[in-house]
């Protein structure tokens, strides 16, 4: 596996490598699920890169920036196991030589759920990954279904700049307990993770209630069940119609949906769903 760190480097280097290449952007501190994704891609393509860049401009959280994990020997050592072919490890300087002045509004997807909560972040996450689509050129990219809503941005990212790339969606790996994978959970204190599984059996709670369309009193049960703990602290419970990526109140026959959640549990900010096909 090659490491590679400047755009310049990157771009003389990929000139060896063979169609299609898969892209797995991530932002470092690896675990079993972006691992999926890499062996989703290793599945497909002839070249796998991944990139692993902590996005300043996506943080509208100084100390959640300052706090995100940095593994980047372990996650080399993951990536060089799982046979990927370039780490593309780009500097925050390299990324960002002078300060980004340009917006990408999402519109709809800005004013709900994560973009209600996290202005600006959306508009960070579309600058991202529109650079990192210039710089590696990918036919296909890999994101995970845990962050619904950011593959939904990008879709839309794709769709409105008519860039040539596949998008796959894989399925969240989650640990024994339910618990979605993500980098976040290194931080969560043992008690703190002992009840963050809830946050799971809410979402599998408010999935079974919905097949009566009975939206607000399922809402309300899910949030009930959340709030047995005082270590959760919910920010929104959302259903997704798929197609449309919009917060729906009620279902529809012969459509899949999306069920959002994100919680503070303690001190982190930890978000889930699942996808309901309504048949």
């Amino acid at each position: 596996m090659k490491v590679i760190d400047t755009i310049s480097q990157f771009r003389k280097e990929i000139k060896n490598y063979e169609h299609p290449i898969a892209l797995v952007p991530t932002m470092g501190a690896l675990h079993e699920g972006h691992l999926a994704l890499v062996k989703e891609a290793r599945k497909t393509a002839k070249t796998v890169i991944v990139s692993i860049f902590v996005n300043p401009i996506q943080f509208n959280n100084a100390v959640d920036l300052e706090k995100y994990p940095r593994t980047f020997h372990a996650d080399s050592k993951l990536l060089t196991k799982e046979h990927c072919d370039i780490l593309f490890y780009p500097s925050v300087d390299e990324m960002y030589p002078s300060k980004s002045e340009l917006k990408i509004d999402f519109g709809y997807q800005n004013k709900h759920m994560e973009g209600k909560f996290r202005p600006g972040h959306f508009n960070g996450v579309g600058i991202v990954v529109a650079k990192l689509f210039n710089i590696i050129q990918p036919d296909l990219a890999f994101f995970g279904q845990k962050d619904l809503q950011q593959c939904i941005v990008i879709q839309q990212l794709v769709k409105e700049l008519s860039f040539p790339i596949d998008i796959k969606i894989i399925e969240t790996k989650r640990e024994q307990s339910g618990l979605a994978m993500s980098s976040r959970n290194a931080r969560l204190s043992e008690d703190a993770r002992a009840v963050a599984p809830v946050l799971y059996m809410s979402l599998l709670s408010m999935a079974e209630g919905l097949k009566n369309n009975n939206f607000e009193e399922t809402k309300a049960k899910s949030q009930e069940l959340l709030s047995l703990t005082k270590q959760i602290k919910e920010e929104y419970i959302e259903v997704v119609e798929m197609e449309s990526g919009k917060v729906v109140s009620k279902f529809e026959k012969g459509k899949k949906y999306g069920i959002c959640i994100a919680a503070f549990v303690g001190n982190v900010r930890l978000i889930d769903n699942i996808i309901v096909d309504n048949e």
